[in-house]
């Protein structure tokens, strides 16, 4: 219940793709205790504030939409293009990218993903105060408004 491990998700697209497991500490508060950061300002100098920040982001979504292990990957390929969370439940193939930016903007990996994995959707989770469309799959959806703006899987 501490430790989150994320496997892979792989098939055959033509690219060589990671295929080691990702793993997160669950509890960002026991993160920042073994890294013992005390202050908010330890937090936001320290070279993990990111991962904490995709990992505690990470926790909510799956939460949120009561994702099981089972239905939980990452994808990466050796050339650089990544997705932070992927998705798979029936034939819904959601991915998620998570932001610390307040403005987000497409970028060549979130691009790869959405053609490579053929996702029905790709939900960038931000820091800014909006949800709003990137393109026709890709939204930028706001930490703030997760829960009443990200879609209910059914």
């Amino acid at each position: 219940m501490v430790i989150r491990q994320l496997q892979p998700w792989y098939e055959n697209i033509s690219k060589r793709q990671v295929k080691a497991p990702k793993v997160f500490i669950a509890d960002s508060g026991l993160l920042h205790t073994l890294l013992t950061l005390k202050t908010q300002t330890d937090l936001e100098v320290h070279p993990k504030l990111g991962a904490s920040w995709e990992g505690f982001v990470l926790e909510q979504v799956i939460r949120h939409l009561g994702l099981l292990p089972e239905e939980c990957f990452f994808w990466a390929t050796h050339s650089g293009a990544e997705l932070d969370f992927l998705v798979t439940r029936g034939q819904k193939r959601p991915g998620f990218e998570v932001k610390r930016s307040v403005t987000p903007q497409m970028s060549p990996s979130i691009r790869n993903a959405v053609a490579d994995l053929k996702l029905n959707r790709l939900d960038v989770i931000h820091m800014g105060e909006h949800t709003f469309s990137l393109s026709k799959k890709v939204r930028a959806v706001s930490f703030l408004k997760l829960l009443t703006d990200l879609e209910p899987l059914k």
